[in-house]
């Protein structure tokens, strides 16, 4: 048998596994809440393996690997940066927006939470939060399919036009299909096969290149500056890898986990869970990209960011690469079906249940539902058609946006009782419109990454604004009394 045969056997092993987690995942999709949220019925240990799966994406397998074999070791502070912020993030937000997104009216979306905690009647508040979701999943989409057609092109030597529409349409199918529930089940699967690859694979390569120390001689006789920490680094080259972490609140694939977990007493084994995973796959993350410096000292590759394919393909046999091949492709897959869901529920709840037709049937929205999921997709495949796009470039924007457009929001609509739906309105749209405008400008203070000047930004106008003008509604101040004394005795 062939090098190419055992590879395309596992690989299409491991898709038929997914449909099927899809096929299952349909027949206990009832509702347009079971195909957004699965019912609110998510258990500590999916919920923890969902997260990190939907939240790490190729980014962790692609983008991550090929930073570090580009540049050495100090792009390792982008991940110290994630495991602070995610860390945060679930001590902090999970909880109270479980408990806030559940008694704040049953809200299944971001939009439909926004909505419910000011008592938005103006309705401003959920069109523009649906906007910026679907301004910046759709490049966060198209990120994941960069890296889907990547992959197809290294291991089955396929056109690159090819490989992107190879990819999208085994992501599209399992998620039209199975909605949040097969979104769930397939990330915590993923998260197990993306945990076992980063393990393996610098493993295999530093063992087969005589040690940790033979590698780093390696390494310093490549490029002496790959060892350092701080290798050319600025302080505002340190800031921008470390607000990588700002990011976590405002990612609403992620907190749409937070909000689907059965309980929020579950969230603390879940945030265990999640942490020791996240440190292990980051640490082999780091390590793979590391090893491929050594490795390939001699043949340096065109593209870093498959310096993860290329390993895995040049260590293992068929049968194993076929494996790891699989995992790459799952971590691809759990974030962009992830972001197509989150995005199809936006069409459907937020626009078209309340702006067209508010009498439509769970099936009528089901529908629009899952239509929704191709559209996005022909639109992210749109932007990903670009050859020279880089995965890491991409999600870096759209991380960036939502971080700066939700995050601050987020965090003060938990915790300020007096910030008003004008606030978020201005907070929102300042958050958004400084990542767009920073991002195309560049030099001086510009290098800094827009996620930073767009999260302080907004905080300080909800900040000000919500002093000038506070909440003075009664219904809406009873209402945040009533949902915090629920997220204290939770």
């Amino acid at each position: 048998m062939s090098f190419d045969a055992p590879l395309l056997v596992t690989f299409v092993a491991y898709l038929l596994l997914i449909l099927y987690l899809g096929i299952k995942a349909y027949r206990r999709t009832h509702s347009l809440g079971d195909y957004i949220l699965g019912g609110r019925k998510l258990g500590s240990v999916v919920t923890a393996l969902s997260v990190g799966a939907s939240d790490m994406s190729g980014w962790l397998l692609l983008g991550l690997p090929g930073a570090i074999y580009l540049s050495g070791i100090s792009e390792i502070w982008i991940g110290v940066g994630l495991l602070i912020g995610a860390y945060c993030n679930w001590l902090f937000v999970a909880k109270p927006l479980r408990v806030f997104s559940q008694h704040a009216n049953n809200s299944l979306t971001l939009p439909d939470y926004f909505e419910n905690r000011f008592n938005d009647r103006s309705r401003v508040l959920r069109i523009l939060s649906a906007i910026v979701i679907l301004l910046f999943f759709t490049f966060y989409t198209a990120s994941g399919l960069v890296g889907g057609a990547i992959l197809f092109e290294n291991s089955f030597g396929l056109d690159y036009s090819v490989a992107l529409l190879s990819g999208a349409f085994i992501i599209v199918a399992y998620t039209f299909i199975g909605g949040f529930l097969a979104v769930v089940w397939t990330d915590a699967f993923q998260a197990m096969l993306m945990l076992l690859a980063l393990l393996i694979t610098p493993l295999a390569v530093i063992s087969g290149t005589g040690g940790v120390a033979s590698v780093w001689q390696q390494m310093q006789a490549v490029n002496p500056e790959s060892t350092q920490l701080f290798s050319n680094m600025t302080i505002l080259g340190f800031v921008s890898l470390m607000a990588w972490g700002l990011g976590y609140v405002g990612q609403p694939h992620i907190l749409a986990r937070f909000m689907a977990v059965k309980s929020a007493a579950k969230l603390i084994s879940a945030r265990r869970i999640a942490m020791v995973w996240m440190v292990i796959v980051l640490i082999g993350s780091v390590a793979t990209g590391l090893a491929g410096i050594a490795y390939f000292a001699d043949q340096p590759l065109a593209n870093p960011e498959t310096v993860f394919i290329t390993l895995s393909q040049n260590l293992f046999n068929p049968w194993v690469a076929g494996i790891i091949t699989a995992a790459i492709l799952s971590a691809i897959m759990s974030t962009i079906d992830s972001q197509l869901l989150v995005s199809s529920s936006v069409i459907s709840e937020d626009f078209y249940r309340v702006f067209v037709r508010p009498d439509a049937s769970e099936k009528e929205l089901l529908a629009v539902s899952r239509a929704a999921v191709i559209g996005i997709a022909l639109l992210a495949l749109w932007i990903a058609s670009d050859r020279e796009s880089r995965v890491l470039d991409l999600v870096s924007y759209a991380w960036a946006g939502f971080g700066a457009a939700f995050g601050p929001v987020i965090v003060f609509s938990l915790f300020w009782r007096k910030m008003t739906a004008l606030s978020a309105v201005v907070g929102m749209t300042l958050g958004a419109i400084t990542v767009v405008v920073w991002s195309n400008l560049s030099g001086g203070v510009f290098e800094l990454y827009e996620i930073v000047p767009g999260f302080l930004l907004a905080s300080t106008a909800i900040v000000v604004v919500s002093w000038w003008r506070p909440e003075q509604n009664s219904d809406t101040l009873e209402q945040y009394d009533r949902l915090q004394e629920l997220w204290v005795n939770s």
